[in-house]
């Protein structure tokens, strides 16, 4: 009966709203809050697997860690939806020929964003095709396992979220409550940039204090930061190919220089000294066309940058998340945020907690 309802509810809501995008955004955030379950109830569920019910307890230890971090936690991620597929969304990068620069769309209350997602695969394919056939746009379709609405509405945990482990899950987790912390309209670069940052620098603590009891095992500290050692080479290399691509825009030959171009920057990647991960194989699968490489690589830019204010907030995680919600209430310019002079407010903190 309830999923009767659901799928009623479904049909309804893209005629309400003329079969629009954002009554299909509606249908499919519906259809989330729909099929939720506490957490505590998918553990005891004796459905479920030793691995999910494991990872669905790490959930909890991370929002607490969280919360000390100074994440905005409310609700989130204290339910479970088990769906039906591999990906929440998949979401759509559009380019001009030629060119490496997205085009955005423009939401409401978030500004424009270099991408739009769709609950609908067949949807977001059918979109991706008439973007390419009818409006000559380069188009990256991505499957993306992890929804976030900002802190709005108490986000679940899913399975797609689950498939790569307490690693992944752990980075995630703290990746989107840095959004629902802070979260700056028309700066999508600063925004994933940021929240990748502390995301990563979290998960590396986290794994780095006591292990809780959760029932599965667990990696090393050591592992999970080499593994976020290894995607900033490959992210760095594939923007250093980006950055080579830029230079060609507007030459006459650019169309035959580029598989050059693109072959030797698989040749890069795969020689990448790597621990974790198989560089031979991240070679073969980078998606280097020039919609994929519109946003590949440019959240890590400026990494270094935002290296910079935590050091100068003598590594104190907690103050730098403390400093960018606080900055993000202010509206200040983007620039503002990476100011550590003596004087300048990325002085200013609070205790550090867990962590080197």
């Amino acid at each position: 009966m309830r999923r009767a309802l659901l799928g009623s509810l479904l049909a309804t809501l893209p005629l309400l709203s003329g079969g629009c995008y954002y009554g299909h955004l509606a249908s499919g955030q519906l259809r989330l809050l729909w099929m939720r379950q506490p957490i505590e109830e998918a553990v005891a569920a004796p459905e479920t697997n030793e691995r999910t019910r494991g990872l669905l307890r790490l959930v909890g230890v991370v929002r607490r860690f969280g919360r000390e971090l100074g994440l905005d936690v409310g609700d989130q991620y204290t339910s479970f939806v088990d769906w039906p597929d591999d990906r929440i969304v998949t979401t759509l990068v559009r380019t001009r020929a030629g060119s490496l620069e997205a085009v955005p769309w423009r939401y409401p209350f978030l500004g424009e964003l270099p991408y739009r997602g769709y609950f609908d695969r067949k949807r977001a394919e059918a979109e991706a095709e008439r973007l390419r056939s009818r409006e000559d746009y380069d188009v990256c379709e991505t499957g993306v396992k992890a929804y976030s609405t900002l802190g709005w509405l108490a986000d679940p945990v899913t399975s797609p979220m689950l498939e790569r482990g307490a690693a992944s899950l752990v980075e995630t987790l703290l990746h989107e409550l840095v959004h629902a912390t802070a979260f700056v309209p028309d700066e999508a670069d600063f925004n994933e940039g940021v929240a990748l940052f502390i995301g990563q620098q979290a998960a590396i603590r986290f794994f780095d204090g006591p292990p809780p009891e959760v029932g599965i095992p667990l990696p090393e500290a050591e592992r999970v930061a080499a593994a976020v050692a290894d995607r900033r080479l490959v992210a760095e290399a594939t923007l250093a190919f980006k950055d080579r691509l830029a230079e060609l825009n507007g030459a006459p030959d650019r169309a035959a220089r580029r598989p050059e171009a693109e072959a030797r920057a698989r040749a890069e990647l795969a020689a990448l000294p790597l621990e974790v991960l198989d560089a031979e194989r991240v070679a073969r699968a980078a998606r280097l066309s020039d919609a994929c490489l519109a946003l590949r690589g440019t959240y890590v830019r400026d990494t270094p940058r935002h290296a910079a204010v935590l050091a100068a907030l003598d590594g104190d995680l907690r103050a730098m998340v403390e400093r960018l919600a606080r900055w993000a209430e202010e509206e200040q310019p983007v620039e503002t945020f990476f100011e550590i002079g003596d004087e300048g407010p990325a002085r200013t903190g609070s205790k550090n907690v867990s962590g080197p």
